[in-house]
């Protein structure tokens, strides 16, 4: 697609007012807006939502940092998509729904806030703005993680 993505290595995202941040299982990032990030030759840091075209985090028993902090937090930043992937069906019920089951929860930044759609099972993830020729299911996603 020739896209200007890479995936780092290793990356921290911080809000510009806070002294810790966060280190996401994945991070797409921008190189061609790695000239506005000061920390980042330094401190390998992005605090430009500009920066992050997208992050995922696949939840494990901090399951409330996940759809809690760190969604406010990369909403707040202006990160344009967030995925959540629950693998295990283990968020709250108000996140995931009744009953729990493994789900994908894609949140895109509309207007300066997140709007979630969630997928499961067959469900086919079609939806992404940074990645519109994504054509997956979830089982298809699921299954490449065993």
């Amino acid at each position: 697609m020739k896209l200007p993505y890479r995936i780092p290595q290793k990356a921290l995202i911080k809000l510009k007012d806070k002294e810790t941040g966060y280190n996401p299982d994945v991070l797409i990032m921008d190189r061609q807006n790695l000239i506005n990030e000061q920390l980042w030759n330094d401190k390998s840091t992005l605090i430009h939502g500009e920066s992050i075209p997208l992050v995922v985090e696949v939840v494990s028993t901090n399951w409330r940092d996940d759809y809690g902090y760190k969604l406010i937090d990369y909403e707040a930043m202006g990160i344009r998509e967030y995925w959540i992937v629950d693998y295990l069906g283990i968020g709250g019920f108000r996140f995931i729904g009744h009953p729990k089951q493994p789900t994908i929860s894609i949140y895109q930044l509309l207007n300066g806030e997140y709007q979630v759609q969630q997928f499961r099972g067959k469900d086919l993830i079609n939806k992404s703005l940074i990645f519109p020729e994504l054509n997956l299911t979830v089982e298809q996603i699921f299954q490449g993680q065993r």
